[in-house]
């Protein structure tokens, strides 16, 4: 243990901390931008120098470690004049049209400038020219970019895929896509971990809002919306809502007073995936010698693009069930249309994702299966519905809740925690346990697959069918990890979910940004709750999904099932196959 003086406060922390976190650990809060602990601690802003006494130069607070007698000074005369220099160097390179950028009131530079007083600029404001491709759902502003690097660290050191990288040098010195490439023609999972960890609007998933409120003023179109699991624990952040108020309910209400003509649950067609993917493990482990191992899930598609890219010769590994968002597409545009009498080319389906790969994954070609349009027209992040919401004055707080539509807005507890790391292989396992003994098992038995840990492994006894060995793993770093472990043959899987974004959806790209703060266990954990609080806790119990085998598409695995809710993983190809 050290011990110094913090603004005249005595302060006793382990050797190792640096002056930022002890300051915090007596309530001194250090002002920072750059910083993100243990991911990037480089000093690159200089936003939290100190002045430190028997030391010349003030020293950044985030890389310089506490030492026995230290006395430290975070707010003297010296140390605001310098954070408001270094600040207003920051904003002469800086786009600071906060009024119509999309992060404004929740953006750290904004956040600080106002801290810190800055109210004129006496230097020159000239930032870097932006070039904006809306061709992927990723969107980089270059002259909104502080080249704080955090987007540079989290591709490389959480998800090991490298887009980013330090371009030019000296007063040109900036961050792009690495290699001199342009986005679209990387690899990219479009996964948007480097979206919730800038901490301006340099990086943003591709505004979506426009569409959907065109397509909700058009009275020729049916607007029709589902809203993924994982939203519904982080959708009200942005207003201050609790969870326990922020029910699915209240958004329901929320969406239907936007204007939609539907609204429906992800939650549905989450369940309908579990009959889909769940019989094609079983019918992929009862004949074993006709398939390759382990069999993958493919519900992420920042995971499928991944797979593709890094590891193209796994791909007949992955479930050929489509996500629940495509199923859902292709359900609301045949069943569901015929169902009602419209017809599906205008309708407009809209899903509301906590994912920013989704945006990517509706426009897959092959994703085309119910009336020859797009299945999902479009995809929107929770984010964007957040946008829409105070766009059309809603208020949240003051509405009573409201039950989804019919028929496809029933969901089981099995299909909400699809949003946690380790739902979708919980789920799958137990109706897969009912596929091949006909009775249901504990819903808890399968516990050891959830939790935040980023890689689990465990195996579960299917009577009739023998021990099934299975992982879970998010994050693509981790991922990573496994498949080479899967590779060298040091690990060997019957069945494993994977989920790009660490901690499953519930810490998506698309999901509220709080800066500094991870928020998938706290979200992931209140889908689970959920899951325990509901009367139906298996998929093959949801009665509207057996009424739609019945009455539509006869069992899983069919004919008509196998034409709308499965796909061709090879149909599509990844620009590093378009080079080869």
């Amino acid at each position: 243990m050290v011990n110094a003086i913090i603004d005249n406060r005595p302060v006793c922390v382990e050797e190792g901390t640096t002056i930022l976190d002890a300051a915090e650990s007596i309530g001194i809060l250090i002002p920072h931008l750059c910083y993100l602990k243990g991911l990037n601690e480089i000093a690159a802003c200089r936003m939290c120098v100190v002045e430190v006494d028997g030391y010349e130069r003030l020293v950044p607070a985030c890389d310089n470690d506490v030492t026995e007698g230290m006395q430290v000074h975070t707010n003297s005369r010296r140390v605001r004049e310098a954070r408001r220099t270094n600040l207003r160097l920051l904003l002469s390179q800086h786009n600071t049209s906060c009024t119509t950028c999309i992060r404004s009131r929740n953006c750290e530079l904004q956040n600080l400038a106002e801290d810190l007083n800055i109210h004129y600029q006496p230097y020159a404001v000239q930032p870097e020219p932006s070039v904006i491709d809306l061709s992927t759902p990723v969107i980089r502003e270059a002259g909104k970019c502080i080249k704080c690097m955090r987007c540079v660290q989290v591709c490389d050191k959480i998800q090991d895929m490298h887009i980013w990288d330090i371009a030019g040098t000296g007063s040109r010195t900036t961050v792009d896509v690495s290699e001199n490439r342009l986005l679209k023609d990387t690899d990219c999972t479009y996964c948007g971990q480097c979206i919730t960890h800038c901490p301006t609007g340099a990086l943003t998933a591709r505004d979506e809002t426009s569409r959907v409120l065109d397509a909700l003023g058009d009275p020729e179109i049916t607007t029709v919306v589902q809203v993924a699991p994982a939203v519904r624990v982080a959708w009200a952040e942005a207003f201050g809502l609790e969870p326990s108020f922020a029910t699915p309910g209240r958004m329901a209400a929320a969406l239907r007073s936007i204007g939609f003509d539907y609204v429906f649950d992800t939650n549905f067609s989450a369940d309908l995936t579990i009959m889909e993917e769940g019989s094609e493990f079983v019918e992929r482990f009862t004949h074993r010698d006709r398939y390759v191992w382990p069999m993958f899930t493919s519900c992420c598609p920042g995971w499928v693009r991944f797979l593709k890219s890094q590891f193209p010769s796994y791909t007949d590994n992955l479930s050929t069930a489509k996500s629940p968002q495509q199923m859902f597409g292709a359900v609301a545009k045949s069943y569901f249309a015929e169902k009602m009498g419209i017809d599906p080319h205008k309708m407009f389906v809209v899903s509301v994702m906590p994912c920013v790969s989704k945006k990517h994954e509706c426009e897959i070609p092959t994703m085309r299966d119910a009336c020859g349009d797009q299945d999902v027209d479009v995809a929107i992040t929770t984010r964007e519905m957040t946008r829409i919401l105070r766009s059309e004055h809603i208020r949240p707080m003051d509405l009573k809740e409201e039950q989804f539509d019919n028929p496809l807005g029933s969901g089981s507890g099995a299909a909400v925690i699809f949003g946690a790391t380790g739902g979708v292989m919980d789920a799958a396992l137990r109706s897969a346990y009912y596929l091949v003994t006909g009775a249901n098992p504990d819903p808890d038995a399968f516990r050891s697959v959830r939790g935040d840990r980023p890689w689990k492994e465990s195996v579960f006894s299917i009577p009739g069918a023998g021990d099934v060995r299975v992982a879970v793993v998010s994050g693509l770093g981790n991922v990573r990890k496994l498949m080479e472990a899967v590779e060298n043959g040091e690990v060997a899987y019957d069945f494993v979910e994977v989920m790009a974004c660490p901690g499953g959806c519930a810490g998506g790209g698309g999901q509220p940004i709080h800066d500094g703060k991870e928020m998938a266990a706290l979200r992931g954990d209140l889908l689970w709750g959920l899951d325990a609080k509901s009367v139906v806790r298996f998929s093959h119990e949801n009665r509207d999904i057996l009424d739609l085998y019945h009455d539509y598409l006869g069992k899983p695995l069919g004919e008509r099932s196998h034409h709308l809710l499965h796909t061709d993983h090879h149909a599509w190809q990844m620009p590093s196959q378009m080079e080869d």
